[in-house]
């Protein structure tokens, strides 16, 4: 028997579309003689769908859906999922299923158990879990078909619950494992995928085929990286990331085992694709077109404008340089070069007799107090208006370019340098913002030398750093990621070595700015805890404030 995998980016809501692109899927699974072909977990809808499942006419679509790629099932058998409805009264009206069609219907259903309500996942919200597990039986061959989370309750000292699917169907002597998935990204989410995928065929000695979405859906990115395991526990295949990919497998050659094939895990590489991948698809699936930015020759906008250039094209790109009196000659000079190195349109607008207009006006009303955090932010909020106006005036979407070292601790200004549509950089700490400007200027200096040396300033005032109001970002990141994606308490991090004033300064900060975090643009997730909808704080709390 032979197996396709079709690795396809689908839209949520887009269900003409998602139909013509698994349609085309199966003609190439047909072209390269399969049997099977396996499309991810809910691709009939996309993932994740969230409270469109509410609505009745959207669950109506996906069933009229599965029927017309049930058509299709002419020659060739296919794996799909999509919504299913629950006929007992009692529990959720939905079940989250993998379709088997076949012969031009369909012939077998299988419902997720395990559904993950941890970090952006919600799906108890929506879905009843299964309660009965069976085979089914293709081409004399019996297959365990299991979605996602339902392979991921193995070799965990701290199981999240207390059923695994597939030891429910062992007693049915199945011959593979096939799992449809939508795994999102994180940059060291492929070993720990790996990692389960082999504890399972450990657990079971079966093959397993294991089909994973790519694509974004606004913040949230997926980058592919499915799976073929050899009974033996060899990734026999690794896929492509963040490709639409089919691939087909002799099931006969894969049990056979005796080879390996991975895909490269370099962090900045894959950091640096599924960014461009999260412009690409937020850009490109909301049909917007053009994108613009605040370019003020720092690191952050700097790596902005590369990622933009590279995913939307450079004709599609328009940067703004806004000086004021506090703005250095060099960063007027490093963001202009960078601009022509990218080949993006630019325009220079100086703030200075906005600022002092706003400063006249508001002269009699500060009763002759000092220049202090206010005026700050006034600049801030005159680029952020700036930016407003041109996109307004030309429909370019403006892209936000704090990153999370920033964010974590508001050190940006609401309305100001914090306004966007899209939060490219706001999982990606300072330092790794670094990391990145090096990884792009690996070919030749594209961003200016000069941009990534400099002391990191906001130039909002004369011989400004952001050290003044912070800590060493080499201090500051190891804290917030242990605090962030760690969840570690300031006694953990400061039995790491960590000074206890500094750790307590940074945790408050971190919990007194939540309120900034609500009111900010949709962050492409690229780290295990990106802030946004996969952590979720109160704005108004005690603990560490």
């Amino acid at each position: 028997m032979k197996i396709s995998i079709a690795q396809v980016n689908s839209h949520v809501g887009n269900f003409e579309g998602n139909l013509q692109r698994m349609l085309s899927a199966v003609a190439v699974a047909k072209e390269q003689g399969a049997d099977l072909v396996c499309f991810p977990e809910l691709s009939v809808v996309g993932y994740p769908p969230r409270d469109f499942l509410e609505f009745d006419d959207f669950i109506h679509l996906a069933e009229e859906t599965v029927e017309k790629l049930a058509a299709a099932a002419d020659g060739i058998a296919i794996i799909v999922g999509s919504p299913s409805r629950n006929p007992v009264v009692e529990g959720k009206d939905l079940y989250n299923s993998a379709y088997f069609l076949a012969e031009g219907k369909v012939q077998f259903v299988q419902h997720k158990t395990l559904l993950p309500t941890y970090d952006i996942f919600d799906e108890y919200r929506y879905f009843e879990p299964a309660h009965e597990w069976n085979v089914f039986e293709f081409k004399g061959r019996r297959i365990a078909l299991t979605i996602c989370e339902d392979l991921w309750n193995v070799g965990n000292e701290n199981p999240l619950y207390k059923i695994c699917p597939m030891d429910e169907m062992m007693a049915q002597q199945p011959d593979l494992m096939i799992n449809i998935s939508a795994s999102p990204f994180a940059y060291d989410h492929a070993e720990d995928r790996i990692h389960v995928m082999k504890t399972n065929v450990a657990r079971y000695g079966l093959p397993l085929f294991y089909v994973n979405q790519i694509g974004a859906q606004t913040e949230v990115i997926f980058d592919g990286g499915s799976l073929v395991l050899s009974p033996q526990g060899e990734v026999y295949e690794e896929l492509p990331y963040f490709e639409e990919v089919v691939r087909t497998y002799d099931l006969e050659t894969v049990t056979a085992g005796g080879r390996e094939v991975v895909q490269p895990k370099d962090k900045m590489t894959l950091m640096h694709d599924a960014l461009v991948l999260g412009l690409q698809n937020y850009f490109g699936k909301l049909r917007f077109r053009k994108a613009m930015l605040g370019l003020s020759g720092g690191i952050d906008s700097a790596v902005v404008a590369v990622l933009a250039a590279r995913a939307l094209g450079k004709d599609n790109v328009r940067v703004i340089l806004m000086p004021s009196q506090f703005s250095s000659d060099h960063s007027v000079n490093d963001a202009r070069q960078l601009a022509q190195n990218l080949g993006v349109q630019y325009d220079i607008i100086p703030i200075q007799s906005v600022y002092e207009s706003y400063e006249k006006l508001l002269e009699p009303h500060f009763w002759g107090t000092s220049f202090n955090i206010a005026e700050e932010n006034i600049q801030a909020r005159i680029r952020g208006m700036l930016l407003m106006a041109f996109s307004n005036k030309f429909g370019n979407i403006v892209l936000n370019t704090s990153n999370k070292s920033e964010m974590a601790v508001g050190y940006g200004t609401l309305y100001g340098d914090m306004c966007g549509g899209l939060s490219v950089i706001g999982d990606v700490y300072k330092t790794e913002v670094f990391d990145l400007a090096r990884y792009m200027n690996k070919d030749g200096e594209l961003i200016p030398e000069n941009i990534i040396t400099k002391p990191p300033s906001a130039e909002l005032r004369p011989d400004q750093k952001d050290t003044d109001s912070l800590p060493e970002y080499d201090e500051l990141d190891p804290i917030l990621y242990q605090y962030i994606e760690k969840a570690q308490s300031p006694e953990d991090i400061v039995e790491m070595g960590y000074d206890s004033i500094l750790v307590r300064r940074i945790l408050r900060l971190v919990n007194i700015n939540e309120f900034k975090r609500h009111q900010t643009a949709p962050v492409l997730r690229v780290s295990s805890k990106a802030f946004g909808m996969g952590r979720r704080m109160p704005i108004v709390g005690k603990y560490l404030s």
